[in-house]
């Protein structure tokens, strides 16, 4: 198969390439589906790990289970809700405060003392 690749159109296709797969809209049978779902609902992943593994974006699985809780809704049957774990709090033991004394107030070092001196010398006051 000859196919012009460049403007002139001179050169022949070194390499073809064809691409199948999900460059399309795929249609999902109701049972594949359904089992997807039911598989995003188990709790032992995530939604969107089960997502990846099944070659759709999250964002395709959050919209099934969306459209699926409105059909059954719809149909008065609630889906089942997971159980969640009550939190559990961590009893807080309160300890009267030590009677710590305050730390001597540091005095000033010598050199800062003489530092501060030497400047007052050659200060003087206005009234």
């Amino acid at each position: 198969m000859t196919m012009p690749c460049d403007d002139a159109g001179t050169s022949k296709v070194q390499r073809f390439e064809v691409f199948t797969g999900a460059g399309q809209r795929r249609d999902w049978p109701p049972e594949v589906k359904a089992a997807i779902i039911a598989e995003s609902y188990s709790k032992q992943e995530t939604v969107c790990a089960v997502a990846r593994r099944h070659g759709l974006s999250p964002s395709q699985l959050f919209t099934w289970r969306r459209q699926l809780r409105k059909q059954m809704e719809a149909r008065g049957v609630a889906l089942p809700v997971a159980r969640t774990m009550a939190p559990a709090f961590v009893p807080a033991i309160i300890e009267e405060p030590l009677s710590i004394e305050p730390a001597p107030a540091k005095r000033p070092r010598k050199q800062a003392r003489q530092r501060a001196a030497r400047s007052s010398w050659g200060s003087t006051e206005w009234q």
